[in-house]
């Protein structure tokens, strides 16, 4: 039987475990990747430490994918948390659990593993192609723009594994949505995920207080209450903790024009302790020593409930505690896609089959941020990409295999 040749369209994560899954099978694999080099969205995301996955319950870690999680699931199954730390370990990445249950390579960076993977893909006979952008389909293929001019690959099977619509200069421009809607697939509106919100802040708040972290809170939202922290940008609101509630967020803001996230801060404090410590605080005290001295709270911490309460010096200590205790930050719009760590959204689960393959388009397989799916960040995406590339790459095999 001759090889079979397979192109993989893209080069981040998913793209590349499918093209690892696919050459060790046994197959031709060429990976076409439209920027200069490959996994660019997965070196930012390694620039601070690499967040490869989580080290929670797999129950627990296979629901984080709200209504896609039932399709995930077998995804998930056959490639969990625990096979990328062996599949880390095998390329010479050792990885450590912190202390949030996030699981980080010992070197905190992503180029050593990245390095070490793309060898591995050529010393398993993977051809690697950079500035090949995806332009279309062709009659009897797939047309690619290139140094040296137009290109027309006619593999024996396709896998588009192009990310979602954030951070497009990253490469992730979903310009792929509208030729796969004019041949009947089903595409989910693309939304941001894991973003900032906008807040209307005064001017004085913002000059200030940009770039201040609120630390030791937590956020109550549609999705759950949280403890962590977040940071005041000079748009509204952005980090970890928003994120962790920004799906509830976005589809709140989507559905009523309003959402508001409610935020603690003195969750280590109840709020019987607050009422009696305010209460004691002497009447001609400047308001920012009663709130230090009462209730703890100074600076940034201090100077949002300020922002969000004008009237606050004026509250009794049972109101003020009630309001440090669940204070509520009106948003007014997430913050664009493009600068949105994720998307949500993208290629329906309609139209794949088990196998990943595009109902429509037979032969054609898809993976990765691409589909209709979303997650907290704490490793939960990058498991997702590499366990749908592989999950993609199964289905490939057992197509080519049947045909």
């Amino acid at each position: 039987m001759m090889t079979k040749q397979v192109a993989i369209i893209g080069g981040g994560p998913a793209g590349l475990m499918a093209a690892e899954v696919l050459s060790a099978a046994g197959c031709a694999v060429t990976v076409y990747e439209a920027m200069p080099t490959f996994g660019r969205k997965f070196l930012l995301a390694g620039k601070s430490g690499l967040n490869i996955t989580h080290s929670e319950e797999f129950s627990r870690f296979a629901g984080r994918f709200g209504p896609a999680s039932a399709r995930l699931r077998p995804a998930l199954d056959a490639f969990a948390p625990d096979d990328v730390r062996a599949w880390a370990a095998g390329l010479g990445t050792e990885t450590f659990v912190g202390t949030s249950g996030r699981v980080f390579p010992r070197v905190m960076k992503a180029s050593p593993l990245l390095r070490a993977w793309l060898r591995r893909l050529e010393a398993q006979g993977v051809t690697l192609k950079t500035r090949h952008r995806w332009t279309g389909f062709a009659e009897d293929g797939y047309r690619f723009e290139t140094p040296e001019g137009e290109l027309l690959a006619r593999p024996d099977a396709a896998l588009l594994a192009l990310g979602g619509a954030s951070w497009p200069r990253l490469g992730s421009d979903a310009a792929w949505v509208p030729w796969l809607m004019e041949k009947g697939v089903a595409i989910s509106d693309l939304r941001p995920a894991n973003c900032g919100f906008d807040v209307t802040w005064s001017e004085t708040f913002r000059e200030r207080f940009a770039g201040e972290p609120l630390k030791s809170v937590s956020a109550t939202s549609g999705a759950g209450t949280f403890q962590g922290e977040f940071v005041i940008s000079k748009h509204g609101v952005e980090g970890s903790l928003v994120y962790a509630h920004s799906a509830a967020l976005r589809d709140r803001l989507r559905r009523d024009g309003a959402g508001t996230l409610v935020v603690d801060l003195m969750p280590g404090r109840t709020i019987e302790r607050l009422v009696r410590d305010l209460a004691r605080q002497d009447a001609k005290a400047s308001f920012s020593n009663r709130l230090r001295k009462g209730a703890g709270l100074e600076g940034v911490k201090a100077a949002l409930l300020r922002e969000l309460l004008p009237d606050a010096n004026r509250m009794a200590p049972e109101e003020l505690a009630t309001l440090i205790k669940a204070l509520p930050i009106p948003l007014t719009r997430p913050r664009p896609l493009a600068e949105a760590i994720s998307s949500a959204g993208g290629i329906a689960w309609s139209a794949l089959d088990e196998n990943y393959m595009l109902k429509s388009i037979p032969s054609l397989f898809a993976a990765g941020e691409m589909l209709d799916w979303e997650a907290p960040t704490g490793g939960y995406l990058l498991t997702a990409c590499f366990a749908t590339g592989s999950a993609a790459a199964k289905g490939i095999e057992a197509w080519l295999n049947a045909g």
